[in-house]
């Protein structure tokens, strides 16, 4: 008896974590399909009586959403592929070599991610400024990269550890340099530890809102965190307009989780190589 009332609390718990986990996305969701007049209507309604599309026109009509989404994937996409090579790299030096502060690097590294990025939000705003780098994607290229290659390398070392180097010891004995078999025996069981850090830091750039809010203004560069505080306007806010945009800008991170689902989930329950 004390077993199954267990069970069903547990099951309770469960169902009641996972209203509170997917009711946000639903209400976001629904409220991208409904009209002004219902958005605000009492009482609340909890589906549409009238679906309309009219919130999804009217960002493309008034703005240039489609240009946000590009540089946001472009932002994104160039952020996260600086970062997944630079870790890779480092991580595996990290991992395989044994040299005079290594200890004070992998410490160092740590240190970054717990020092709040607003402190160094005034000294980012001056360097770019005189290089002349605000209102241009590539500055957010710059800090996006610089902000996750630490945490990213902590990745990567953790699942370089967990494969042999004898895998490497056998390929160079069969000949192959270092890096030969960095890239032809190590990186191919590395796939879901690559996949889990650009997903990651890919996710990461794509949600940012700060550094972006700071350094671009310009319309034709915005991306979409920009864009969507935009609708936050001085008298009210427009929220089928910011459903809309939210429902638009989560699909290509889903996708890419569908797509890399199978890595990602070795990446984060295996990671290493069978014995």
């Amino acid at each position: 008896m004390a077993n199954v009332m267990w069970r069903t609390g547990k099951a309770a718990l469960l169902a009641l974590f996972l209203a509170c986990t997917v009711f946000p996305l639903y209400w976001v969701v629904i409220t991208s399909f409904k009209g002004p007049k219902e958005i605000f209507s009492l009482p609340i309604k909890y589906w549409p009586e009238n679906a309309t599309l009219v919130n999804y026109l009217e960002i493309f009509k008034t703005s240039h959403f489609q240009t946000y989404i590009l540089n946001s994937f472009l932002v994104s996409l160039v952020a996260s592929s600086i970062v997944l090579c630079i870790a890779l790299l480092g991580g595996y030096v990290l991992a395989r070599f044994s040299f005079r502060g290594k200890g004070q690097v992998m410490f160092g590294f740590l240190v970054t991610q717990m020092v709040p990025m607003f402190i160094g939000m005034a000294p980012l705003y001056v360097m770019m400024s005189s290089m002349k780098l605000l209102n241009s994607l590539f500055s957010l290229m710059l800090v996006y990269s610089v902000m996750l290659i630490p945490f990213s390398t902590i990745i990567m070392v953790g699942f370089f550890q967990r494969i042999p180097a004898a895998l490497e010891e056998a390929a160079m004995i069969d000949g192959c340099s270092r890096i030969s078999a960095l890239f032809q025996v190590i990186i191919p069981i590395m796939l879901p530890g690559i996949a889990a850090t650009f997903i990651f830091a890919f996710v990461q750039c794509w949600n940012e809102l700060i550094m972006a809010v700071m350094f671009i203004d310009a319309e034709t560069v915005k991306t979409i965190p920009v864009a969507m505080n935009s609708f936050i306007k001085k008298t009210d806010i427009e929220w089928g307009a910011m459903s809309a945009a939210t429902v638009l800008s989560v699909l290509p991170t889903m996708v890419l989780f569908a797509v890399c689902q199978r890595y990602l989930v070795e990446g984060l329950t295996q990671g290493a190589v069978k014995g």
